[in-house]
């Protein structure tokens, strides 16, 4: 299960077996290789072994067969899990044990055919020790999840609402072998981010809850709170068991209310400036870092009458705008609330005992709406409209030099080599103006349990929230086209290093202090003034009301709703 590298491995060993036993005679066949061979695969897939089918797998005549699975199972390399409640049926599972050994065998099996076979055995990065990494690029540091030891019991089986993203799609099609790894059925239904809110609010109000886990974005988080939507983690579980130091510092902290975890970061997911490498190298010109180098830039590559533009970016009506307001305020340095400032930053830390006033009129806030006005200069024709996917799909096809977006949108030209984009990407921080400074502001979602899941669910179903945010699952993510990646251990890991340089930008901007999650703080009103944000500027946008009275009506909208209280 963790994705091609691995599984190159096991298919190249069966069929090496298979030419060995049928080309040399005589011949005697390695039973317990083929064993091993056979569950690997089948967990790999998803699909269940039987003792029956392990031992035809064997190569060797039943009795003998019987007598090596045995041994196996005695060596602790194998694992069964009861499938009726007797235990008279069960299914046989590779152990953590097996998972580890034969992990540490496949990089040795690689770079032994690499070194055989001409290839490159090192690079000089893996010679190269680093905070958080592996000493040796070929050695894996995290090994695939392994099933539970009892399938969950639960009834009607896990039940989960998404965001319909592609971490979350990934997820979905990674379900059969999900499946197998908690022994029960999943069901799991993705709604747009607004719809996925509404649902999620509307599930609130119902006796009994629908969903076993809902995956909230991080700005919700103090609404839902308030709202007594979630549960405090620390109500159901060890939070321990969950290792939050593991987690990229700003992800985890997001995932707080008032010092107190209510998420497990599912996904982390900063949103960067992507922009064209290639380009910028032809012309001579410096990777964007400042909001004068975009619109510099922007301007030097906008060329609409060949179907080439400078930028992309969230410009359409309501949420997609407000979010984009928000954190071009943060890069012109200053927060939509009155935050107090900290070293790095400001504190979003502790927004549950005190009275916070808007700040959407300031002469920052004022820089960063005709900063926003400058790139509309510079943008493609239907910019209005453009949301989370549209900005990124003309940067992919070649239209855009650059444009911001979320790391999970990346895997829509990193993973298609058709795309102009493809291997000709860069990643910065968000470009900040004069008083700014470079960060990269917090995105993605967090599990949690709702309120009102019935307490006989619970139990499983934290057993689910540990297995599906653990480093091997979150490994297989990225193996399977995420390009998110909460964990430190998980974007240390050489094998998902190789697979996009974002893993590794992303650990640096983290050590580097540039995740923040302050530029959308999640005070409990801050999805109705997204929602002003982004309609009163996309008025600007068309030019039917000024800067000047876009952030002055925005403002007033603002603490209008900040006098109400949340319930």
């Amino acid at each position: 299960m963790t994705g091609p590298e691995w599984e190159r491995v096991v298919t190249f060993l069966k069929s090496l077996t298979v030419e060995l036993d049928t080309s040399i005679e005589p011949n005697t066949p390695n039973p317990h290789l083929n064993m091993i061979l056979h569950v690997l695969q089948s967990h790999s897939e998803g699909r269940l072994v039987s003792p029956s089918s392990i031992v035809a797998a064997a190569g060797v005549p039943y009795a003998t067969a019987t007598r090596k699975l045995g041994e196996l199972k005695e060596s602790g390399l194998l694992e069964q899990r009861p499938r009726t409640k007797s235990g008279k049926s069960f299914s046989l599972h590779p152990s953590a044990a097996l998972l580890e050994q034969f992990s540490q065998l496949a990089d040795r099996i690689d770079r032994m055919a690499r070194l055989s076979f001409g290839g490159s055995p090192e690079t000089d990065a893996g010679e190269n020790y680093y905070y958080g990494g592996s000493y040796q690029a070929t050695r894996a540091t995290i090994v695939p999840p392994v099933v539970l030891p009892q399938p969950l019991k639960l009834p009607g089986g896990l039940r989960i609402l998404v965001h319909g993203d592609p971490t979350f799609m990934v997820m979905e099609n990674l379900k059969r072998q999900f499946e197998q790894l908690v022994g029960t059925d999943i069901h799991q239904r993705a709604f747009s981010i607004d719809r996925l809110r509404e649902e999620a609010l509307r599930n609130s109000e119902r006796s009994k809850s629908r969903y076993d886990l809902i995956a909230i974005d991080l700005p919700w988080l103090g609404e839902f709170v308030k709202k007594g939507v979630i549960r405090p983690l620390t109500e159901v579980m060890d939070v321990s068991r969950l290792d939050p130091a593991d987690f990229h510092t700003a992800g985890w902290r997001a995932a707080h209310w008032d010092g107190c975890p209510y998420g497990v970061p599912s996904q982390t997911t900063p949103e960067l400036m992507f922009y064209r490498k290639d380009w910028f190298a032809s012309e001579g010109l410096e990777p964007p870092v400042t909001t004068d180098a975009v619109i510099d830039a922007a301007r030097h590559f906008h060329d609409p009458r060949h179907g080439r533009y400078g930028v992309a970016w969230n410009a359409a009506r309501g949420t997609a705008l407000g979010h984009t307001f928000m954190m071009t305020c943060a890069a012109f340095g200053q927060p939509i609330i009155d935050l107090p400032e900290i070293a790095g930053g400001y504190d979003a830390d502790h927004l549950g005992h005190r009275t916070f006033h808007p700040m959407l009129n300031t002469d920052r806030a004022m820089d960063a709406a005709d900063y926003l006005m400058q790139l509309l200069a510079f943008s493609p024709p239907d910019i209005l409209s453009m949301s989370w996917y549209e900005r990124v799909r003309p940067y992919a096809s070649g239209k855009v030099a650059m444009a911001y977006g979320y790391t999970l949108l990346a895997p829509y030209f990193e993973l298609d080599d058709s795309c102009a984009a493809h291997s000709n990407t860069g990643y910065l921080p968000h470009p900040h103006g004069p008083e700014g400074a470079p960060i990269a502001p917090v995105g993605g979602y967090v599990f949690c349990i709702p309120s009102n899941l019935a307490e006989d669910r619970i139990d499983d179903t934290i057993e689910a929230l540990v297995a599906f945010t653990s480093p091997g699952a979150q490994k297989l993510y990225a193996q399977s086209g995420s390009r998110t990646a909460p964990r430190y251990s998980v974007g240390a890991d050489p094998e998902v290093r190789r697979l996009s340089p974002i893993f590794e930008l992303v650990d640096q901007m983290s050590w580097r202090d540039e995740l923040q999650f302050w530029p959308r703080p999640p005070i409990p009103e801050i999805s109705d003034i997204i929602r002003i944000c982004g309609h009163e500027l996309h008025d600007m946008l068309r030019g039917i009301v000024s800067p000047r009275e876009a952030l002055d009506r925005a403002q007033a909208g603002a603490e209008d709703i900040m006098r109400q209280q949340v319930t």
